[in-house]
This record gives structure tokens, C-alpha cells and sequence, in this order.
């Protein structure tokens, strides 16, 4: 007796062909490159108001597959329109990530080959050349030998892991007991400045720290964190039985761009016996560099670094270093599983990155770092950087030389704080600048930061794109001036 009939399943053709893969991929490469070429071209920022995008899309996904010719076109009439264009010699907020052409080419190859970069079978490539890039990294820096570590997205995942692991060191047993309902435990303090980013904030909070664990530390006149400082709040809190703990240093803050006093830092941990952690994700690129890496001397000694590449090494993000000075460290969040990472592997040897990395299926990020370090070398990271921090304080001697202007603080990195300067007593400078700000957006003229220094607006350029021209600054600090003082007239004629 025939069992039940079914219709047969028809085997899947694929996605793509072979042939047109490459006639869309070679379309799409020259695509890419006739964006850079022209991107000057297109408005900085993007001329749409909110919802019209979306309102052009389809409000269901297609049936029925459409051409890819018709797709690319597609890109070009409604995803272009609505970008901001990071990489546009006009844009200078937040930190103005400009990727690479090496590091495009090896992200195009990494989502090729797709690997999940957890364990060692899973991809000896991607395990073994994150190992080697690495270890590079940790020579172009400059650090001692035995400085291991991981890739992951961003500096913020590395903070809170570096936290994680110095907390694991006033040896209470928090990895095996955690803190949820232990009278046993004093209040855990970490210290930073009060310019420090925001992920450190999150990173206690999610390590369920709580937020009164964090103590921020004022800073100096350029915002700087202020040693001293931190020495006598250390005091305070051990008098107070608060267990001290950590130290997060930053080289690079986000709105000053300031670099806290490492090697003062460094001797205060040292004496308390505390962890230091240096947030390097953007001030770290300088120890790449020539002309400025001493002023991050003290670096070197920290038990953990955070770097991100995405920032001024040129990398598509998300691409970041985390490094713990002892690999012992990593225990802090060694698992294993069986049907994952069994432990014998590491008796075999076998380096497997997920038993001691936050995350398990992995990006395989280190090729096109690999790529990139191989296709620029040293020497030409070291010049581009070096040329970017040039570019600054070149701004800088363009704002101190225009009437209209002011330098609110000398650049460290590559990050210029400014303000145009109202001839008009009554004229608020504070309304006036942000409306500055939000014109350039309004118009397309630029895309540029802001902060507030001192209770006073002040806007920011952050020169992160090796392709900008002395010329091009020039240009935009003119725009600023010359649109400030219009502005500046119209308001006195309301």
C-alpha cells in the first residue's frame, strides 16, 4: 500500500548568478566610487522633512523579488536624497567617522565570507589574524609585550568590560555571589571626570553597579580631570567605608576633546592600589602618530585601553580594541559550554575568543583592519593623523586671527571649540549661536557640533576626514562669520 503523495519540493537556484553578481558588484564598486568623487556635490545634510522617506516606500514587503538594476535605482532616488553624508569635506559633528578605501574593501570581504569569529573551528582566520592585528596594534603603540585582547564594536562594550573585570579585583566574589541581596557589601565607587562619555554611566549601570557608584571628578580650566581632585575624593570615600575600586581616564573627551593628566593619574592608582582604565577611543589614535603621542605619556601603564578605529584610523564602523594589560583578567567572564567551547579545548591549546569576550557570534572586523594596516602601514597612519591634528589648529589660527570669532579652547586632538562673538550688547550669544548652528543645518551650508563650555553655547568642528583642505576651513569659518553678523543684523532690526 503507496503511502501519501506530496508535491515534490523544488531544490532553491540561489539568490543571484554567478554572472550577475559580478556585472552588479563591479556597477556597485564604481557606484561607490563616483560618490566619493562628486560627494562635495551633494548637500551635506539631508534636505528632507521627517516621514518623507517612509512615505515613499511601500507600507508591505514585495511578493515577488524586484530587479536589482531597479533597486540600485532606487538608492539613487530616495536613499541618497535622505542621507547626511558623513564623509563630506562639510561635516563636523559628533566624532566625523570618514572611512578608508582599505577598510571598505575589507568589509566588502568580510560579509563575503560571513564567519561567526567565536570559536577557533568555526574560523581560524578570523581567530589567528585578530590575534596577529592585535599584537600589531599593541607594537604601533608602543605597549609592553603581553597586552592581549579582543575586537569589539565600540568603546562603550570595552568600558563596561574593562569595569566588569576591575571589580572582579576587590575580590568579593561578585562573579560567583553577584550583589543582588548581599548585606556584605560596601558601595563600590569608580571615579571619572565629569567630561567623561555617557557610556560609562550606562556601563555601571548595567553592571548593576548603580549610579552613585560613579563619582564624577571636576576638571581643571581645560577640562581636564583634576588629580588632585580624585586623590582627595579617594580619601573622603575610604574614610566614608565606600570601597574604592576602579579609575577610568579619558584621552579624548567628547565635547572638549581634552586629555586627562595620565601619569598623575597613573601614580594615584598605583597608591591606592586602584584599577585604571584609560578610554583611548578617540585621543588613542595618537600614539599611531609622530608629532603628538606625548601627550599621551602614561598610557602605557593602564590595566585596560579601549580604542575605537571607526574614529580617527579611518575604519567603516563599528571596529574597536579592547586590551587588558594581564590576560588573566579575562577570567572575569570565562564560561564555557559543551556544545559550544568545551574546556578541554583549552587543555588542547585551542584558542577559542568567545569563553572570555562579551560576545559569541563575532564580527569578523580584523580583516579589514588587517587590510587596512597592510595597505597604509604605519608611516602613512602616522601622517594622516598627524595631518588631521594639524588641520585643527590651523582652524584654531583662523578663528584667534577673525573679529568675529573666538576660541573658547585650544584643540588638543582635532576637535575646535568656537563661538561667533556678537557686536551688540543686547543680542543673547548663547540663542544666537545655536540659531547660527541650526541655519548651516537648515541650508545645507555644514553640519557642525555644539557644546556648552562654561554655561556658554559654543559650536564645535571635528576634524576627522583626512581628504579636508586647509581652503575648505578657511571657506566654512568665513560662511560662519559672514552668516553670524547677517543673522546678528536681522535680529537687531526686529
Amino acid at each position: 500500500m503507496s503511502g501519501p503523495t506530496r508535491d515534490t519540493v523544488a531544490p532553491p537556484t540561489g539568490d543571484m548568478s554567478a554572472a550577475e553578481f559580478r556585472r552588479f558588484g563591479h556597477e556597485i564598486v564604481d557606484w561607490i566610487a563616483n560618490y566619493f568623487e562628486h560627494i562635495e556635490e551633494l548637500p551635506v545634510l539631508a534636505q528632507i522633512e521627517p516621514g518623507d522617506l517612509k512615505a515613499q516606500l511601500p507600507a508591505s514587503p514585495p511578493e515577488a523579488g524586484e530587479p536589482m538594476a531597479t533597486i540600485l535605482a532606487d538608492v539613487d532616488r530616495l536613499i541618497v536624497p535622505a542621507l547626511t553624508h558623513w564623509s563630506h569635506p562639510s561635516f563636523f559633528a559628533y566624532f566625523a567617522t570618514s572611512t578608508s578605501a582599505p577598510g571598505i574593501f575589507g568589509e566588502l570581504l568580510s560579509a563575503a565570507f560571513d564567519v561567526k569569529s567565536m570559536l577557533w573551528r568555526t574560523s581560524p582566520a578570523s581567530t589567528e589574524l585578530e590575534e596577529v592585528t592585535l599584537d600589531w596594534l599593541r607594537q604601533m603603540l608602543g605597549l609592553d609585550a603581553g597586552m592581549s585582547g579582543f575586537i569589539y564594536d565600540t568603546a562603550s562594550v570595552s568600558s563596561m568590560h574593562a569595569i566588569a573585570a576591575a571589580r572582579e579585583g576587590v575580590e568579593l566574589r561578585i562573579r560567583e555571589e553577584g550583589m543582588s541581596g548581599r548585606k556584605d557589601l560596601p558601595l563600590l565607587r569608580v571615579y571619572a571626570s565629569e567630561q567623561a562619555h555617557s557610556s560609562i554611566d550606562k556601563g555601571i549601570i548595567t553592571l548593576g553597579l548603580r549610579q552613585r557608584s560613579l563619582r564624577k571628578i571636576p576638571t581643571d580650566k581645560e577640562f581636564r580631570m583634576d588629580a588632585k581632585a580624585l586623590a582627595d575624593a579617594i580619601d573622603e570615600d575610604k574614610r566614608n567605608r565606600i570601597l574604592p575600586f576602579c579609575v577610568v581616564a579619558t584621552v579624548g573627551t567628547t565635547s572638549t576633546s581634552s586629555i586627562d593628566p595620565v601619569p598623575a593619574i597613573v601614580e594615584i592608582c598605583e597608591q591606592h592600589k586602584l584599577w585604571l582604565h584609560v578610554d583611548a577611543a578617540y585621543g588613542g589614535a595618537l600614539l599611531f602618530g609622530n608629532r603628538f603621542r606625548d601627550k599621551l605619556r602614561g598610557v602605557e601603564a593602564a590595566d585596560s585601553l579601549s580604542i575605537d578605529f571607526h574614529k580617527l584610523l579611518w575604519q567603516p564602523i563599528p571596529c574597536s580594541a579592547f586590551l587588558l594589560r594581564d590576560a588573566r583578567h579575562f577570567d572575569t567572564i570565562k564560561l564555557h559550554a559543551d556544545y559550544l567551547n568545551p574546556e578541554n579545548h583549552e587543555d588542547e591549546g585551542i584558542p577559542n575568543l568567545v569563553t572570555t569576550s562579551l560576545l559569541t557570534s563575532r564580527r569578523f572586523d580584523a580583516l579589514k583592519l588587517w587590510i587596512s594596516f597592510q595597505a597604509l602601514g604605519r608611516a602613512k597612519l602616522a601622517a594622516m593623523i598627524d595631518c588631521t591634528i594639524e588641520l585643527a589648529t590651523h582652524a584654531a589660527e583662523v578663528i584667534r586671527n577673525s573679529p568675529r570669532l573666538e576660541l573658547v579652547c585650544a584643540p588638543e586632538l582635532s576637535t575646535v571649540i568656537f563661538r561667533f562673538v556678537p557686536s551688540h550688547a543686547e543680542i543673547d550669544a548663547n540663542r544666537l549661536n545655536a540659531a547660527l548652528r541650526q541655519h548651516l543645518f537648515d541650508h545645507g551650508i555644514a553640519v557642525i557640533g555644539h557644546t556648552r563650555v562654561h554655561n556658554r553655547q559654543c559650536l564645535k568642528l571635528t576634524l576627522m576626514n583626512p581628504t579636508v583642505r586647509e581652503e575648505q576651513i578657511q571657506l566654512l569659518l568665513r560662511t560662519v562669520a559672514d552668516h553670524g553678523e547677517q543673522m546678528e543684523r536681522d535680529w537687531s532690526a526686529v
